[in-house]
């Protein structure tokens, strides 16, 4: 497979064709899945920063103060460019919601040292589906990063959606060696396009995928390629800015272009007996310098 060939798989991969800036305008109605589980639901056996960022975020929706505890007012950076910088920048975006249209369920959380990421359904603005990443430092939060975009109005060609699937980390004791496994993955093929290596991280055509537009199976991929070839859209990865883990899920988060604009890549891996086998992914346009609210950068 020559590279031409492989940039056009991996454009349609990573979700190329629907992204959406940070609280964006508004989108097609979401399709939800069935019994869509909150890890709200499982807070018995969560740790305390992980509960803290599911209540964070559930106060976009509810508009309650109190989570908003956890955030140190006078050490607290977002990397989301439509806001103004600090806890006030981001409470004043949450304000410019409509009432009561603000709804949240967050279907993934996962922590890794002191970075916490989940996973989430969200409507504000539109129907959006984000990856939000916490930094926690001595038990508040400090940092926060994420990707949204905009939901599709219904599954891929395999019934699934861009947030269903398993929410529970197994596999702990080797989160290292998962996470060694997807950053390798990236950097090679992702990175360089090294495709003699590409079979190599999956189990044969056992691979699931959340791509609104393709079936599974790394064949699903080659099913999209004509399409992909009429459409002419380029991507790269140019650098990688975090690889977080815990157990079986690694969220890696990259920049780079997609269609000559420049992009942020937050994918969320899912790896069963040493092989890639799930993918979650937002893709979000980084807008033009002179559109940032705040100096800090989407990284």
């Amino acid at each position: 497979m020559n590279k031409t060939r492989f940039l056009a798989i991996t454009a349609l991969l990573l979700n190329a064709t629907a992204t959406a800036a940070v609280l964006g305008g508004g989108g097609p109605a979401s399709t939800k899945p069935a019994a869509l589980k909150s890890p709200a639901n499982r807070s018995a056996t969560m740790s305390t920063p992980k509960q803290q960022v599911i209540d964070v975020l559930k106060a976009i929706e509810t508009g309650a103060s109190a989570p908003f505890a956890v955030i140190n007012p006078q050490n607290y950076t977002h990397h989301i460019l439509g806001a103004a910088d600090g806890l006030t920048g981001y409470r004043a975006l949450l304000q410019a919601l409509p009432a009561g249209s603000a709804r949240v369920n967050t279907v993934r959380v996962f922590q890794d040292g002191n970075h916490v990421f989940t996973h989430t359904d969200y409507n504000f603005f539109g129907p959006k589906i984000g990856i939000d990443v916490f930094r926690f430092e001595n038990g508040r939060i400090v940092e926060h990063w994420n990707n949204v975009q905009q939901t599709p109005t219904g599954p891929n060609p395999s019934g699934h959606t861009m947030i269903d699937g398993p929410t529970t980390a197994t596999d702990l004791q080797h989160t290292q060696r998962n996470k060694q496994l997807v950053a390798r993955f990236v950097d090679d093929i992702l990175v360089h396009g090294r495709m003699d290596k590409l079979t190599a991280y999956f189990d044969g055509d056992r691979y699931i995928q959340h791509h609104p537009q393709i079936a599974d199976g790394l064949s699903g991929l080659g099913a999209a390629l004509d399409a992909m070839a009429k459409v002419g859209v380029t991507m790269r990865y140019t650098k990688v800015h975090k690889v977080l883990g815990e157990g079986n899920f690694v969220l890696v988060m990259s920049e780079g272009t997609l269609g000559g604009k420049p992009t942020s890549f937050y994918d969320l891996f899912r790896v069963e007996n040493g092989k890639i086998a799930e993918h979650w992914d937002t893709v979000e346009t980084i807008p033009a310098r002179s559109e940032w609210k705040n100096g800090n950068g989407k990284f």
